[in-house]
């Protein structure tokens, strides 16, 4: 498929502040059919988009917590119906947290472990080249990316952390420049430094660092570009 007549839809949130990134990454670098949703109006064609993505950003302020209040959004159900069809699904940074939850991805986004809101470039470990959001990368690839959160250290109980290693749900780890993990690497106390996640049928991903922050190299970085590559070559 053209990426032309890839369709993507980016959900916007009251208080969504990464929109237009997402949108000129997906329109003017690859040359998708990327277009904006309010989450407030009905999305008559949905089952003709091949992803929907959640942006970063502060939906709703972030009050009560983080993804809380979207959760109530009336987008959800065409989300939720449009994930259960097998529907590609990214969420980034508050898209993350919204995702969690709405119980597409497991686990919960805490308060960082510093208690502060970090803005800072990070290191991924690739731990899984073979999802439809990570196949354009090579298996123990390091990557660099910002964060910019205050809830994004990653938590769930031991169960469900066996479950993610088991069925391979992890995509990316926090690590330092040599793809080493360390405590000084992991910025934000994430769970066995966990950055990035699918859901056990693999067609719903949530990561924390912005890959839509990381597309140029006049922005100091293009190794976000992996997660945008990954979804044309999968599309493709």
């Amino acid at each position: 498929m053209q990426p032309s007549k890839i369709k993507v839809g980016i959900i916007q949130f009251p208080a969504s502040n990464c929109e237009q990134d997402c949108l000129y990454v997906l329109k003017h670098i690859f040359g998708t059919n990327a277009q904006l949703l309010w989450h407030a109006d009905p999305i008559a064609d949905i089952g003709s988009f091949q992803c929907l993505l959640l942006p970063g950003g502060f939906s709703y302020g972030d009050y009560l917590r983080a993804g809380a209040m979207a959760r109530l959004s009336p987008a959800v159900d065409q989300i939720l119906t449009f994930a259960e069809r097998g529907g590609l699904v990214v969420g980034i940074c508050n898209g993350f947290q919204i995702l969690t939850e709405l119980r597409l991805l497991p686990g919960a986004l805490m308060t960082n472990r510093s208690l502060n809101f970090i803005c800072q470039d990070v290191w991924l470990r690739l731990e899984n080249p073979h999802t439809p959001f990570s196949c354009a990368g090579k298996m123990g690839e390091v990557s660099r990316m910002p964060i910019s959160h205050h809830q994004g250290c990653f938590y769930i109980d031991a169960a469900g952390h066996k479950a993610l290693q088991s069925n391979q749900q992890i995509l990316w780890r926090y690590c330092n420049a040599r793809g080493e993990l360390d405590a000084a690497s992991n910025p934000n106390g994430s769970m066995d430094h966990i950055a990035a996640i699918t859901n056990k049928r693999g067609n719903v991903m949530g990561m924390m660092p912005h890959p839509d922050r990381a597309a140029e190299g006049l922005l100091g970085s293009e190794d976000g570009r992996v997660l945008f590559a990954s979804l044309l070559k999968n599309l493709n």
